[in-house]
Order: C-alpha cells, then structure tokens, then sequence
C-alpha cells in the first residue's frame, strides 16, 4: 500500500512538473503572439508614413514641373523685353543721330537759311508761320528724344524686374531639388526599414507555429500521463500493481508477454506505418485492446518505468546474462524501476501511448545491447 502510495505521488509531482512546463509555453506562445502584433502594427505606421513620403514627393515634383515651366515662360518675357529694349535704343539713336545733324547743319549754316526762309515770306502770316514751324520742328526733336529716353529707361527696369523674378525661380527649383533628394533619401530608408518588419513578421509568425505545435505536443504527453496515472491508480496488488496473477505462456527461455494476442509486425525491416515510426522494426507487435495484461517474459529487474514521446509509456527488466526485455506503448505501467519482477506477473497494459496507429504492444528482445528477434527467445 505504501508502495502504491509512493507511485501515485511520484505521478503527481510529474503532472504539477508538465503543468508548469505549459504554463511556460502558453506565456511563450502570449509573448510571441504580442510581438507579432507590435510589429505588425510597426509596419502599417511605416507604410502610412511611406504612403506620406510618396504624396509629399509627387507635390515636390510638380512644383518642380510647375517651376520649371515658370522659368520658361520668363525666358520668353526676358527675351521679349530684351528685343524691345534694342528695338527703343536704335529708335533713340536714330532720333538723336538725326537731332545732332540739324544741329550741325545750323552751325555750319549759321542762320542765313533761316533768315532767307522768313524774308521769302510772301506776308506777315506766312513769315509768322515758317518761324513757327522751325521752333516746332526743334520742339519736336527734343520731345522725341526725350519719350525715347523714358521708354528705353521703362524696358531697362522692366528687364531687371524680370531677371530677379527669374533667378528667384532657380532659387526655388534648386530648393525644391533638394527636398526632392531628402524625400527620396527618406523613402529608401523607409523601403528598407518595410523590408526588415516583413522579415521579422515571417520569422516570428513561424516561432509561433512551432511554439503552438510543441504546446500541442506537450498536451497530448500531459493526457498520456494523467491517463497512465488513472489506469495505475485504478489498478493495483500487493506488488505495488496488475491483476495479481501469475500468467506464463510458451515453452521458450521466454514467455509470451500477451497471451493469446496475434503478431501483427514482425521483426526486421518495414515500411513506416506513421510519420515517426521507424522502418527498422526491432521487435515484434501483439495486437490486443487497451487495458489488455501485459506479463514479464521472464523474472529480473526493472531497469525504467518511464515515458518517452515515441515509445510512450514503457518498461525495461533486465534479466541477467546481458538479455533485457522492452515493453512499449503501455496504457498503464504497474512496476517502478529498481524493482524485482517474476516470469509472468503482470507489469503493464496494452495501450497507444507514443507514435502508433493503435493500441498494441510492441516487445523487444536485446542480447548485449543489440535487439535480436523475439521469437528466437519465446
């Protein structure tokens, strides 16, 4: 009874152990899953900035477009500006060349020819008008030459207005050049920073797979066990476990440890019968219902009553001269390693625990370390 006792405390430690183990994993899987969501949303704040960069570089690049159809324009004022500023000065070149040769002419001349003008007035009204007309035509002179003057000095201003109008628009499309060169920085480095977040999305998405597929994993060893600890609680003899009975079966140096159960898979070579399972088979397989009595093939020592995730629950007695038998894929193990076996007590039962297609028991038999073929020995 102490016995029994002691096994299902040692059960329960190992369940409070796996439920740690859990515990862990699903604040593993938590933090994984928040890491994603952080960098998800790293993402969408960089692809809304990208989308930014790109609408504030179209608007550069119009205002570029637009500046440099500005500076076209003003190349064409400027140039007409500048055709008509020649055009002003050789109208007033010509009026002043023609203005200094009536000069000349009238020094030269003295004023006899005017003189000779007004006396061959016909009247007082004829002379009036002649003189009249010379002043005039003096007055005109100065008149034109000095509208000519104005104009020239108009066009002047107007041109200098407009080369500073032009090379203010250099100023601007230089400066627009260089926001378009910050942008385009910007954008590269927020394609690259996109690049990163993805890659890092990616890598973290499959750390969650594999974290959810080993929590999985370490649920279905978590029901294996506690089924193992229902099946041993329920169980039970003064061995510490079994049906109490002593079951021998077969003339060989061992017994059979299901009687009775046909051999589904032989010993040797095979095609896998589910991904895990190995194609060298290094025992043989009884086909019975879980909870069917498994007996030790012979009397010895338990060498290990324990779990593995591809044997499932199971069980290794030594029986001396370099032979153990292994018995795997256990519902229920009934010994504890360290202790003494007889030939035919009953030590576990049939069960699908591990990598199987169902429940049987799988029996190995080793000689010096090497599986050798059961039914050499039963």
């Amino acid at each position: 009874m102490m016995k029994r006792k002691k096994i299902l405390s040692v059960l329960l430690i190992c369940v409070l152990c796996m439920g740690g183990t859990f515990t862990v994993q699903a604040d593993d899987i938590s933090d994984a899953k928040e890491e994603q969501e952080r960098l998800e949303q790293e993402k969408k704040d960089a692809e809304a900035e990208q989308a930014e960069l790109s609408a504030k570089l179209d608007a550069i690049v119009a205002d570029m477009e637009k500046t440099q159809e500005d500076l076209y324009a003003k190349e064409n004022e400027i140039n007409e500006t500048e055709t008509q500023l020649v055009e002003a000065k050789v109208r007033e070149n010509d009026q002043y060349e023609s203005m200094k040769l009536r000069i000349k002419y009238m020094y030269e001349n003295g004023n006899n020819e005017f003189i000779e003008i007004l006396m061959e007035s016909s009247s007082i009204g004829d002379l009036l008008n002649k003189a009249e007309y010379i002043n005039k035509i003096s007055e005109c002179d100065r008149q034109l030459l000095t509208e000519y003057e104005n104009t020239r000095k108009e066009i002047e201003e107007k041109e200098a207005t407009l080369k500073q109008e032009y090379a203010e628009l250099e100023a601007l499309r230089d400066e627009l050049k260089a926001q378009e060169a910050d942008v385009q920085a910007l954008l590269k480095e927020k394609d690259l920073e996109i690049e990163n977040l993805t890659d890092e999305i990616s890598e973290n998405a499959e750390k969650i797979k594999k974290l959810v597929a080993e929590a999985k994993a370490a649920e279905e060893r978590r029901k294996q066990e506690e089924a193992a600890k229902k099946a041993a609680a329920a169980s039970g003899s003064s061995s510490g476990g079994g049906n109490g009975q002593i079951v021998v079966s077969g003339n060989g140096q061992l017994s059979h440890p299901v009687p009775g159960a046909r051999i589904t898979s032989d010993f040797g070579y095979r095609v896998a019968p589910t991904a895990g399972a190995t194609s060298r088979h290094d025992g043989i397989d009884y086909g019975a219902s879980t909870g069917t009595p498994i007996y030790a093939a012979d009397g010895g020592t338990v060498i290990t009553a324990a779990y593995n995730s591809a044997r499932g629950n199971y069980v290794v007695i030594n029986h001396g001269n370099g032979m153990q038998t292994w018995y795997q894929h256990c519902s229920a193990m009934y010994v504890s390693a360290g202790q003494t076996v007889s030939r035919g007590q009953n030590i576990a039962a049939v069960g699908a625990t591990g990598i199987v297609t169902g429940p049987h028991l799988h029996f190995e038999v080793h000689v010096g370390g090497v599986p050798v073929n059961p039914r050499l020995y039963i």
